[in-house]
């Protein structure tokens, strides 16, 4: 009896190892111990640029220049203009970009919000992506314009930070562009998209 005993207790107990085994190898990671660039997400790239592999390094803002397309009316949202923010690889080397830029119009001093207006962010862009020497990747910037007779803001110029990066990049503002004004709103007309892989 004894001897049974011990070996009913003996498998119960190599049971409750193996469970315990397989639930540490099936417990997650935290997000935080992935970085990005450790996990491209498939087919993130579009446009025909293939993903970035694990080894390449973001663009920095020193390998980038930043131009801005015409200003085009949305369809469906009369007063709300969507301008393309191109950046372009001026390397002779590969490197990724992707993620939301910081973006931050300034112009004439608001009496309300004063003379910077921080444009928030939409992260809708691709996961990942690499731009090539000499091609480009597009963020798309959203802007509502003012009512007839309302009150006209318009920048001067549009300053941006790439992701991943602290310095940044400057172009003019289009003169005949004018935006209102909503720091405070909750759902503003006004913000930045995320990044997308331009078509090769």
């Amino acid at each position: 009896m004894k001897r049974i005993l011990v070996g009913i207790g003996t498998a119960a107990g190599a049971f409750a190892l193996a469970a315990c085994g397989t639930s540490t190898a099936a417990a997650p990671a935290p997000a935080a111990a992935a970085p990005v660039a450790q996990a491209p997400a498939r087919g993130a790239s579009g446009g025909g640029v293939a993903p970035a592999s694990a080894g390449t390094p973001r663009c920095t803002t020193a390998d980038l220049e930043v131009l801005l397309g015409k200003p085009a009316e949305k369809n469906d949202a009369p007063g709300q203009f969507d301008i393309p923010l191109t950046y372009r690889n001026t390397t002779n080397h590969t490197c990724g970009l992707y993620g939301v830029p910081g973006v931050d119009l300034a112009g004439p001093d608001d009496a309300t919000f004063g003379p910077v207006y921080h444009l928030p962010r939409v992260d809708n862009g691709v996961k990942y992506n690499e731009v090539p020497a000499g091609t480009t990747a597009s963020a798309t910037i959203t802007v509502l314009t003012p009512a007839e007779g309302g009150a006209s803001w318009t920048p001067t110029k549009l300053t941006t930070i790439p992701p991943g990066q602290t310095s940044a990049l400057t172009v003019k503002w289009p003169s005949d562009l004018p935006v209102l004004r909503q720091d405070a709103a909750t759902h503003p007309g006004s913000y930045v998209n995320g990044i997308l892989a331009d078509p090769a």
